[in-house]
């Protein structure tokens, strides 16, 4: 009863008021049993990714909208129907808990309607889904504007990509090769019965068969493995920075990428990370010292980097730069419904500006990497053609053979492999 009314909650601020997941989920988390946190988790994340198709059952149901402060009654009922229609949860059980979450609520009036509503979802669910998913953007749950951009992107993959963005991800870890081989921490966590199999290309990464705490890896604590998915973990290999190098990690946080780099070249001259989030720094500190690493941390805008930066230019540069985090919205499936079409205009004009500010701080025959989580062209491939278009020194360097001059950068999709869906582009500035 008290998970449900959490999630519906937590649902309320996401959908009406622009929260985040990430940042609600935890702090309802503390406030329920804790046999009851994985649920709630579920609850969340799997009504979210389902969101506009279980809405498009809903209102036919219901005689007249739910507003104002009765939002959270909406919310409640589509929980309930994820509970019936995607999860093992006997129905008796998800109907009772959901229709008396109504009392912790106090919308108790409400009770019969939430309880008629998923009775008839129950009896309709056939006739109700058939009217649904006649539209595919339902049918796949996606806002229009969304939907459309990426068939449009995509006109080959489009609805693998939609797909996938509806499943659970993977859980993959990196190993720190400090300490181990991926090999051999491998074989560690099949000593521990954790099955594991390792990327392709990620030389770093292990995904395990099914999630875990982290506390159960083999010397986590002590920074022997860190979370982090494989197409993120190709940013410090891409990379590929050199012992005595002066490094720049910008949009640091939290951190990931800034210790893999140092992970992976332990003696640079210097690693500077910069964020312009403080309260995300924090976790780049948490993850250092986890691990037992050290680097420069500022906080500043990386647009503005005479702000924060009067040293020596840098000899490579990993722009992780703000994006609309379309790559990643399995894992984050509220980006779905926070994100707007107008958003990406405005990313790519702050990309630009980011990319242009930094390359002045970049040596002459250094090296920059571009990275972005998002699938958007006007992020990635067209944002780097028209960069290379306005800068007569950068030079692209592909990294693949579908990276071409005329389609500059490496697009990663959702579920391929199964890992996130990301972008990158190699550029060197002429000496």
């Amino acid at each position: 009863m008290k998970t449900r009314a959490a999630a519906a909650n937590i649902l309320h601020q996401v959908l009406n008021q622009g929260q985040s997941l990430s940042t609600l989920l935890p702090r309802y988390q503390q406030e329920v049993a804790a046999k009851d946190r994985a649920l709630l988790q579920e609850l969340c994340f799997g009504t979210l990714r389902w969101y506009s198709r279980l809405d498009a059952m809903t209102k036919p149901l219901l005689e007249k909208p739910l507003k104002g402060k009765y939002r959270v009654v909406h919310s409640l009922i589509l929980v309930g129907i994820y509970q019936l229609l995607y999860t093992r949860i006997p129905a008796h059980a998800a109907l009772a808990e959901t229709v008396n979450a109504c009392k912790i609520l106090k919308t108790e009036p409400f009770k019969g309607m939430v309880n008629g509503v998923l009775r008839n979802v129950q009896r309709q669910q056939d006739e109700l889904a058939a009217k649904v998913d006649a539209l595919p953007q339902l049918r796949l749950a996606h806002p229009n504007w969304l939907f459309k951009r990426i068939q449009r992107a995509y006109p080959e993959q489009w609805q693998d990509i939609l797909t996938a963005n509806n499943q659970h991800p993977p859980m993959w870890i990196r190993v720190n090769q400090n300490l181990h081989t991926t090999e051999q921490y491998l074989a560690l966590l099949q000593q521990d019965g954790l099955d594991a199999t390792p990327d392709d290309q990620a030389h770093s990464a292990l995904r395990l068969a099914r999630p875990v705490d982290v506390a159960t890896l083999p010397g986590f604590e002590q920074g022997h493995s860190s979370v982090q998915d494989a197409a993120a973990q190709m940013a410090a290999q891409l990379l590929d920075a050199q012992a005595g190098e002066l490094i720049l990690d910008a949009c640091a946080a939290p951190g990931g990428k800034t210790a893999h780099i140092l992970e992976r070249q332990p003696v640079l001259a210097q690693l500077v990370a910069v964020d312009m989030d403080g309260e995300r720094l924090k976790r780049v500190h948490q993850n250092l010292d986890r691990i037992g690493l050290q680097a420069t941390v500022l906080q500043g805008d990386a647009a503005q980097p005479a702000d924060w930066w009067q040293g020596e230019l840098f000899d490579r540069i990993l722009l992780d730069a703000p994006c609309s985090a379309t790559g990643v919205i399995r894992r984050h499936p509220d980006i779905k419904w926070l994100r707007r079409a107008e958003d990406i205009a405005q990313l790519a004009q702050l990309q630009a500006q980011i990319l242009d500010a930094l390359w002045l701080q970049l040596k002459p025959g250094g090296t920059l990497l571009y990275a972005t989580c998002s699938i958007l062209p006007d992020e990635n491939s067209e944002q780097i053609t028209a960069f290379l278009s306005r800068t007569p020194n950068a030079r692209h360097l592909p990294l693949h053979s579908d990276d071409t001059p005329e389609q500059p950068g490496w697009q990663l999709l959702p579920g391929a492999e199964q890992r996130d869906g990301f972008y990158y582009a190699k550029l060197s500035k002429n000496a």
